[in-house]
């Protein structure tokens, strides 16, 4: 009896030991999302000279699902940025006018208001600059941007439409105007309360065990040299040499720009696939794998990709409700 009282002693100081040892483990643990990562902010950076208004909002709202900005009148922003398909169309490289295809991966609309330099070169500053881009490109609307306003111009219902977005303008139907209506909109177009946002807040159990320790996995890695802040990107240019495209080069000529592109959002990159300016990955489990071996220099383990995906999956955030809007008629 004494010395089967002594070994459960003996068991249980050991246990208690080692409890000891586990939550000391946990509590000197430092806080890896301390500085590194933050929540999405309520709303988006406004320019001064596109304020937001809810008929300017409504207008771009209409705008974004108008096929009638392309040449072809099938074409919207909506077909290559799908809202019900994560800001996206889920294409290697989207299909344009004629079935033409630019070669890259169409980026998500969803946040993209948060970021400074759009497109996956940069090329464009802003929303507004961006979303004149499309309308007018070869390969993807096709439509010059006097035979745009002169279309929309065309359409009686919608000249009430621009005149209650742009109060005061004698001629509201400008190019400029349909692109700062459209991008009006775009800044609506936010996804709040993912499962780190709320993790971030105090919700211990908003990510999984799993996620929580891809998120350990990603900071130790220094994935998080690019992959930060409320966007989970830096939002600049950084060198990615996977596959033929030579990035911000094709745009400025310079060999110092080869290979440069906009570091992309983890923000509800599960829902985006495939991956890459060039599509070339076709789940997450592809990309993670391709970025280990180009910009870490290492193949990671397949228990290190479980757990980053792990983590990656927690990062859908909160869809707007977006109702297709009744387009005037001809």
């Amino acid at each position: 009896m004494r010395k089967t009282l002594i070994v459960v002693l003996v068991v249980v100081g050991v246990m208690l030991v080692s409890t000891g040892i586990v939550l000391y483990a946990q509590e000197a643990r430092p806080q890896v999302t301390q500085g590194v990562f933050a929540t999405l902010p309520d709303a988006p950076p406004v320019p001064e000279d596109n304020p937001m208004t809810p008929e300017k909002i409504l207008l771009g709202q209409m705008l974004y699902f108008e096929p009638r900005l392309s040449a072809s009148g099938v074409i919207s922003c909506h077909t290559c940025h799908n809202l019900s398909l994560g800001g996206t169309d889920r294409l290697p490289s989207s299909l344009g006018h004629n079935f033409e295809t630019g070669g890259r991966n169409a980026p998500t609309v969803l946040n993209a208001a948060f970021f400074n330099l759009q497109f996956w070169d940069g090329r464009a500053t802003g929303l507004e600059e961006q979303a004149q881009g499309p309308i007018q490109a070869g390969v993807e609307m096709a439509m010059p941007a006097d035979l745009a306003v002169e279309r929309i111009a065309g359409i009686e219902g919608y000249l009430p439409y621009f005149q209650a977005a742009f109060p005061g303008e004698e001629n509201p139907i400008t190019f400029i105007n349909i692109a700062r209506a459209i991008a009006t909109f775009e800044r609506t177009l936010i996804t709040p309360n993912d499962g780190l946002d709320r993790y971030l807040r105090g919700e211990t159990d908003a990510l999984s065990a799993d996620a929580q320790r891809g998120m350990e996995i990603v900071v130790q890695l220094g994935c998080v040299a690019c992959h930060q802040g409320p966007m989970l990107s830096l939002g600049v240019l950084m060198p990615f040499r996977h596959g033929e495209d030579l990035g911000l080069a094709n745009v400025t000529g310079q060999e110092a720009d080869q290979f440069m592109f906009r570091v992309a959002t983890w923000r509800n990159v599960s829902l985006t696939a495939p991956y890459f300016h060039d599509g070339s990955a076709a789940t997450l489990e592809d990309a993670v794998r391709t970025m280990g071996v180009v910009q870490l220099q290492r193949d990671l383990t397949e228990e290190e990709v479980f757990y980053i995906v792990a983590f990656l999956e927690s990062l859908e955030g909160e869809m707007p409700v977006v109702n297709i809007p009744a387009l005037p008629a001809d």
